[in-house]
């Protein structure tokens, strides 16, 4: 019980999926109701949003018996194996299901992500659900409105289905633990971390405790965590998706973005949430840059004729030798699938990237606190640490944020956003100059060059490339799975594009996930109950 309280932080009881059977050792879910004549049956594990609207369409899943499915897995595989990656769930997610059960059944039409139960990380605002950033100093708070991607997904008739855990205020890539719910482990083997900060997010999608999620990215924590739990994770171009309503590391870097186990269901949420948000004035540099849909460009044969960059400068040094070998193997795909694939140096990169980084935690977290919060007791950073109970980690890094700001070294440069800061301009103007001299459509390299850390290994946490260009010049990277390392260890290529160029790099990476299928379920978290 004491499981289940704190999940749902209100009494409520687990409902059990009647008629959950094991077939050929995954999960599936029975007919939708006696009087239905169908003898289908819903395979659970590593679903997709296209296979289940189309178990709707056919009478043999609902979304009330979806989501029921989904709570059972919790209960059943997140603290019994000690994965930890939900830190609630949703009381109201079976009554928001019934509804839209009952809207179809009225409607004959299903919304673009209709029933879809979905995962998301508690540094996004969820109107009437506690939202804390990982943090004990917010608990309790409940948000009288939806972070904008929350409300676009809600609209387009998504689920919230739990908040996942996550680094406390998502201050390391390194691991994701939290003051609400202690440590998040990796599904694949639970002796390596997840990575950060949205950890809890990418564990609970990959261990199929949902069928997406949302996380956040600041200089790695979409990518991070989705490299390793093969999902595929987005990180979009600065200014394509509103950041309103997430609580901020820094906001001049953020990003909020779907981390998904396929390109195509990553793509329909993209759909559902890219675009102007007047409540986000850098996204009015999305304005003309969204299509009307971004489906339009999932292409089997996406890398047919395409020219494909490797960033030597993330390649040739400090890599793990089993992930060289996966990356070498992936370009060998890419090009066995059409691609010419080309070697890219960018001219001056060390001193491009130096001194991009800007510590602006104060400001922006004190503007979320007076926004949302509305607390007379924590309104300051200095407030925050007062409340306490943290870690050793968040704890320095509060106190460092207490004194320093701006830039590390020239602090006289401003930190400016994306578009108007001059040593970002330059840095973009840098790389897709190369990228143009060289005609090519994307630049990929490892997502990290060494395998996952050992749990409690601070030392193990090297090779992360997530944070050295997308980040700073506002460009989109994706990452999507590239195969294992010794002991079940996901890994994760990424591609990265010139701004606004999502549509290439959905092109790039569905073909290279249609060509590869490296995505596999962790073996620990197939059978429900195993």
């Amino acid at each position: 019980m004491h499981f289940i309280a704190r999940l749902l932080h209100c009494p409520y009881s687990f409902l059990f999926l009647l008629g959950v059977h094991l077939l050929g050792g995954a999960p599936v879910l029975a007919q939708a109701s006696a009087k239905s004549p169908s003898p289908n049956k819903f395979e659970l594990v590593e679903t997709t949003i296209s296979s289940i609207h189309g178990a709707f369409r056919n009478g043999s899943l609902t979304s009330e018996q979806l989501v029921k499915a989904y709570l059972d897995r919790i209960q059943a595989y997140d603290q019994p194996t000690k994965l930890n990656s939900i830190i609630l769930v949703n009381p109201e997610a079976i009554a928001t299901a019934r509804a839209l059960d009952a809207e179809f059944r009225k409607t004959g039409k299903l919304r673009p992500l209709h029933g879809i139960p979905v995962i998301v990380k508690d540094n996004f605002n969820t109107k009437g659900l506690q939202t804390t950033g990982g943090s004990v100093a917010l608990k309790g708070f409940v948000p009288s409105e939806d972070a904008y991607q929350v409300q676009k997904l809600r609209e387009a008739g998504a689920i919230v289905l739990a908040k996942s855990n996550m680094a406390e205020w998502a201050f390391t890539p390194m691991h994701s633990q939290s003051s609400m719910a202690g440590e998040t482990l990796n599904p694949y083997n639970l002796a390596y971390v997840p990575a950060g900060s949205s950890g809890g997010t990418a564990a609970a999608v990959a261990a199929n405790l949902g069928t997406v999620g949302l996380g956040s990215d600041t200089g790695n924590s979409i990518r991070g965590p989705a490299s390793h739990n093969a999902l595929v994770g987005f990180r979009t171009s600065l200014g394509l998706v509103s950041r309103y309503g997430i609580i901020p590391l820094y906001s001049r870097n953020d990003v909020g973005g779907p981390m998904c186990r396929t390109i195509e269901d990553a793509v329909r949420l993209l759909d559902v949430t890219a675009g102007y948000d007047p409540n986000d004035p850098i996204t009015k540099h999305s304005q003309g840059n969204v299509p009307e849909t971004y489906s339009r460009f999932l292409k089997k044969d996406g890398l047919k004729g395409a020219r494909i960059g490797v960033m030597r400068q993330l390649v040739d040094k400090n890599i793990h030798p089993e992930i060289k070998q996966l990356f070498d193997r992936a370009i060998a795909d890419m090009t066995s699938a059409g691609a010419t694939v080309v070697d890219v140096t960018i001219p001056n990169f060390d001193s491009l990237r130096a001194n991009q980084w800007c510590a602006e935690f104060r400001t922006d977290v004190e503007t979320y606190l007076r926004t949302f919060v509305k607390r007379d007791t924590l309104k300051t950073l200095e407030d925050i640490i007062r409340v306490g109970g943290f870690s050793d980690l968040v704890r320095d890094r509060l106190i460092s944020q207490q004194t320093h700001s701006g830039r590390p070294v020239h602090p006289e440069i401003p930190c400016g956003d994306a578009f108007t800061d001059p040593l970002r301009i330059a840095y973009r103007t840098a790389v897709e100059a190369e990228m143009n001299r060289l005609n090519v459509d994307a630049l990929i390299y490892p997502s990290w060059n060494y395998p996952p850390a050992l749990v409690g290994d601070a030392k193990g946490y090297k090779g992360d490339n997530s944070q050295l260009i997308a980040p700073a010049t506002g460009l989109p990277a994706f990452t999507i799975p590239m195969g294992y390392t010794t002991g079940d260890l996901p890994a994760g290529i990424q591609f990265l594009g010139r701004l606004f160029a999502e549509p290439t790099l959905i092109r790039l990476t569905y073909s290279y996930e249609q060509a590869t299928h490296h995505r596999m379920a962790p073996k620990r978290f197939v059978a429900l109950g195993q």
